[in-house]
């Protein structure tokens, strides 16, 4: 087997290499995007390119724009040491070629491995971009999902091909849930792209975050906020393509995706080099259709195939909702959940606000029982929001609303039940929430 593996896998790297490559030159060099002359009937939009400097260094590229002057390539690195002449070479097949011997692993935007040891590639390359599922072909949302967290086990449930948004700040627990997720959560395999992250986050989060449990069933691919804009936009592309990779092979797969908010900033950084105006709150028309097809491609598979169930973080500056990435996820997506700095100030994980949050799986997602369960304990959240500050400053008397005097009573319970972990499954998430309604003399 181990033979069989290999020699697919040596097979998949003859076939990539060319026998022939167009040459072109650098003919200028204008605020780190190069003109290339000598490609202009075999350069396409999207294309790699390898430029080759006298000096006998390499850096690569992207085709991002096709003129009457030249093919227009934006570099991966900084342009230092670039001299006008140098060569420039096509590369055509460009993709990722997943395998099962993945797991475990960090891997950059092109498959390159970033823990130092060999990588084998399968033995079929996909491509980066790709149409998702028929639309009518595809099959429904699939059953509840297990995900060791009482919030989503309950009153946020995640169901098998969901897809669903998190929006959060700088500092409240994003990087952590989305650990305890890729551990806890039901799923065969699960794809994390961490997009614009910071080096030495990602080692941490690999470490200290998802831990050996989560590392054993994952692929980590990972761009640092210090490489180009490509490689950071071209990270959430790879991770998709390997996510469909074993989809297509049956599995059910978990994607998490941090955050689109740098990979909408990665493409705004490309598309303005390539001539778009930024005119949509300072990001360029284009984003839009970009995070829509990205989003697209997860979720429920057709036929035999498996599905992608994914949480995609955004990145929301002073909870702001309206911005323009957090108002086109939410518009895309199969539910949004919020991630509040006062409930992480006040030391809860995870810091759901449940009343800003929807999964658009509910009603089915639960039972007829489970459904008022989750109806009284909304009920009971909303009354003390709605009093909060009265209660706060001792201006509400005890015995004046029966409402809020049960909202007063349960909410201590409540809040210690959002923020509980196990490993237990749905139904005992919502038997400690009955509970804590019988207690407060409010039986399920």
């Amino acid at each position: 087997m181990k033979h069989a593996i290999r020699l697919k896998s040596l097979q998949t790297n003859l076939a990539e290499i060319e026998v022939a490559r167009p040459i072109g030159r650098i003919a200028a060099v204008q605020s780190g995007i190069l003109t290339v002359t000598g490609l202009d009937h075999d350069a396409r939009i999207g294309d790699r390119a390898e430029i080759r400097f006298k000096t006998g260094k390499a850096l690569n590229g992207e085709v991002v724009q096709l003129t009457e002057v030249g093919v227009i390539v934006l570099p991966d690195d900084p342009v230092q040491g670039i001299a006008l002449g140098d060569s420039v070479f096509l590369k055509r097949n460009v993709g990722l070629s997943p395998d099962i011997g993945w797991l475990g692993r960090i891997i950059d935007p092109d498959g390159a491995p970033l823990d130092g040891r060999p990588l084998s590639k399968g033995a079929m390359s996909r491509p980066l971009l790709s149409a998702p599922p028929a639309a009518a072909k595809r099959r429904p949302l699939g059953p509840r999902l297990d995900t060791g967290h009482v919030v989503f086990d309950t009153m946020l449930p995640l169901v098998q091909g969901q897809r669903i948004g998190l929006f959060a700040g700088s500092g409240v627990g994003k990087s952590s849930l989305m650990g305890k997720l890729a551990q806890y959560m039901s799923a065969d395999i699960v794809v994390i792209a961490m997009i614009g992250e910071r080096g030495r986050e990602v080692r941490h989060f690999v470490d200290h975050i998802l831990g050996p449990e989560g590392q054993a069933r994952s692929i980590v691919v990972a761009a640092t906020s210090d490489q180009s804009p490509l490689l950071r936009r071209r990270c959430a592309w790879s991770a998709m393509a390997v996510a469909e990779h074993f989809r297509d092979q049956g599995m059910s797969v978990l994607l998490l995706a941090d955050s689109i908010t740098r990979f909408a900033e990665a493409h705004r950084e490309v598309a303005v080099a390539a001539g778009e105006a930024p005119v949509l709150r300072g990001f360029p028309p284009s984003t839009s259709h970009l995070i829509m097809s990205l989003c697209e491609r997860a979720g429920p598979g057709i036929s035999d195939q498996g599905d992608i169930t994914a949480v995609f973080s955004v990145l929301v500056a002073g909870s702001d909702m309206d911005e323009p990435i957090a108002d086109i996820l939410r518009g895309v997506l199969d539910g949004h959940v919020v991630l509040d700095r006062l409930i992480a100030e006040r030391g809860r994980f995870p810091s759901v606000d449940v009343l800003r949050s929807v999964s658009r799986s509910l009603p089915n997602a639960a039972t007829k029982d489970e459904n008022d369960v989750i109806a009284k304990v909304r009920k009971h959240l909303s009354v003390y929001a709605e009093n909060q500050m009265m209660i706060k400053a001792g201006l509400y008397t005890q015995g004046t609303d029966a409402e809020i005097d049960a909202a007063v009573d349960i909410w201590p319970s409540l809040e210690e039940a959002m923020a509980g972990i196990h490993a237990n499954g749905c139904k005992y998430s919502f038997d400690q929430l009955r509970l804590v309604l019988r207690r407060a003399g409010r039986a399920a």
